[in-house]
């Protein structure tokens, strides 16, 4: 969260993103185009989206285990995701703009002169080092010492609507109280056992007033009575041939995938010097806090810290002494790249080799599924020229490898080709006399559809459902017995009687807590249970094949001394506070965002999105 993040990492970043881009700027990368858009008059610039997108391309291919091409980061839209984060940015500029916060020339000299990217071989800032930084980004220093003077003021403003935002003590306290609380119950189940006779077996007279009283429950929905053609990788695949010497090539490629070292899970916590490092070590050691409630205070969640699964070697100098840490301990402060850490060690991942053939197995099973779909991509073009050329779906099947089918869709269908979401959009979509042509399916299938006819929602012929029929009267006639008789047997207990006078199972539970279960219950049990607000009440509650009878022996507060209750306080504060600021600040981002002039350069931006290809 803004008020939490340190400035000195984030002039750290910008000037990462100047260095680190490397002649990846403007020059070399995008040519003459130096802004993609503005916002008011606030540059959207190139370098700034450039490196957010690589950014974000990076995580998300550490998270597959594989890089990810520009193609899938657009599936994911993370390019659009970046442009509006920026968009976002340069729109809380203009406002801070506005509102005349501002940092000095003194503060921006002294945090470029701190920044390690910029300084020379004596550990001093260098004008020179940082000249030619900035020309390989294609930017000048009034321009990049104007960018972090806006960063900061944006900084100071986010804080500022964020840090306000907490939750009431007293809300606060109320909560913890509400969440806390515990019940007492004693229960038993009133099942077929408990029943003074057996349960009925039906007449065909009562199967028939059944399905006549409920016959919305066997009344099947407006259909569309659809031919389509249809082609699938998968219908394909066995024609398929990789050579061997394929299969060898992509398992040298792949070697990495197949022989993998010893790794482990962890998440890393950075801290701007050594003592904060230290301080926050011996709070953990002191049992003060845990390493959760610990990153939350830094306005972080789990997912920013997390570093997936890494070998030794990527965690350069800190590897050998996090790889000699248990799992599920914290590491004492270590060095990296980006100043003092704490390291969690969240699983042991051993060495792993798998044999040759196991991996050219899944090799050729790969390159035979990329085969087939562009076996099928390739026969989607001639068989749409057929159809423009008037041929029916029955030509299609005929003159091509697409096979020919019928169904009745209806909303909600899940069967065959029906569970593909977009054969559903487009049977949904369909019309009488529509034209055919060719779609895609998500697993690289294409298909063609028709309507023949739609059928109104109509009921189900009885001899049709006659076995629904029987099986859901059963289960009614069931569950009015069992409350029938649940209900008589409460009346005795609300008499005097006791669970056992009644030859009742009785179960106690001590601690039945708000969103916790009890075994054997169904679900919302709890939510029943919590519904009573008096002890000694009783009520009648669903069970499984049976219904339950209730009863509220106590109400318990939360214990002032339950060391516990101090730790949920502060995971709602924490929650609810967090939940109160994020939302709070996306609404008056989003107010200052639709209040203020937004241009986006779409050719510009094409052309940068093209040089990622």
């Amino acid at each position: 969260m803004a008020n939490k993040k340190s400035k000195t990492l984030m002039w750290g970043l910008l000037a990462m993103l100047v260095v680190g881009l490397g002649g990846f700027g403007a020059t070399s990368f995008t040519g003459t185009v130096n802004e993609i858009g503005h916002v008011e008059d606030k540059p959207i610039r190139v370098t700034a989206y450039t490196s957010a997108v690589q950014a974000q391309i990076s995580q998300v291919s550490q998270q597959f285990g594989q890089q990810i091409g520009f193609a899938q980061a657009e599936m994911f839209g993370i390019p659009n995701a970046v442009l509006s984060n920026l968009v976002t940015d340069r729109a809380l500029d203009v406002e801070a703009d506005r509102l005349g916060l501002s940092v000095g020339d003194g503060t921006v000299s002294e945090s470029i002169m701190q920044i390690p990217a910029f300084q020379g071989p004596t550990g001093e800032f260098s004008r020179d080092t940082y000249d030619f930084a900035l020309q390989n980004a294609g930017l000048t220093d009034a321009v990049f010492e104007a960018d972090l003077r806006d960063e900061s003021a944006r900084s100071i403003l986010q804080t500022a609507v964020i840090s306000a935002t907490r939750m009431p003590p007293a809300y606060l306290t109320a909560l913890t109280a509400y969440s806390a609380e515990t019940r007492r119950i004693t229960y038993a189940r009133v099942g077929a056992d408990q029943l003074d006779a057996p349960l009925p077996q039906p007449e065909e007279a009562d199967l028939q007033a059944f399905y006549d009283a409920n016959i919305a429950d066997y009344t099947a929905p407006e259909k569309k009575r659809l031919t389509y053609a249809y082609l699938s990788p998968e219908m394909v695949i066995d024609a398929v041939d990789i050579p061997e010497e394929t299969i060898r090539a992509q398992y040298d490629a792949r070697i990495d995938e197949f022989e993998q070292p010893e790794r482990r899970l962890v998440e890393r916590l950075i801290f701007s010097d050594e003592a904060a490092a230290t301080a926050a070590s011996d709070r953990l050691k002191a049992g003060e806090i845990d390493f959760d409630t610990l990153v939350g205070e830094r306005g972080l969640a789990l997912s920013d810290i997390d570093l997936g699964d890494v070998d030794q070697d990527a965690l350069g100098a800190a590897g050998a002494a996090v790889f000699d840490t248990p799992s599920g301990e914290v590491t004492e402060p270590l060095d990296t790249d980006f100043g003092p850490a704490l390291f969690r060690v969240n699983g042991i991942l051993q060495a792993t080799s798998t044999d040759y053939d196991e991996a050219a197995a899944l090799i050729r099973d790969d390159l035979a599924a990329d085969a087939a779909r562009r076996d099928v991509e390739l026969e989607a073009e001639p068989a749409e020229d057929l159809l423009a050329g008037g041929a029916t779906l029955e030509d299609l099947a005929e003159e091509t490898s697409m096979q020919l089918g019928t169904m009745d869709w209806a909303d909600g269908s899940t069967e065959g080709l029906a569970a593909y979401e977009d054969f559903a959009a487009a049977a949904a979509t369909v019309s009488a006399g529509d034209y055919p042509e060719i779609l895609t399916l998500d697993d690289g299938g294409i298909f063609a559809l028709r309507l023949d006819e739609e059928l109104a929602a109509a009921p189900i012929p009885f001899e049709e459902a006659r076995d629904q029929v029987a099986a859901d009267w059963q289960a009614d006639t069931a569950a009015k017995a069992y409350h029938a008789r649940a209900e008589a047997l409460m009346a005795r207990l609300d008499a005097g009687e006791s669970f056992a006078d009644l030859g009742l199972d009785a179960l106690t539970e001590s601690t039945v807590t708000r969103n916790g279960s009890v075994l054997s219950t169904p679900e919302g049990f709890n939510a029943e249970v919590f519904a009573m607000e008096t002890p000694g009440t009783r009520r009648i509650t669903d069970g499984f094949d049976a219904a339950m009878i209730v009863q509220l022996d106590g109400i318990v507060p939360p214990a002032v001394d339950d060391p516990n209750l101090a730790q949920m306080r502060n995971a709602l504060d924490q929650q609810i506070s967090g939940s109160l600021s994020t939302d709070l600040y996306q609404a008056y981002a989003q107010e200052i965002r639709d209040n203020v002039s937004i241009y986006v350069d779409q050719d510009a931006l094409n052309a940068v999105n093209a040089q990622f290809q």
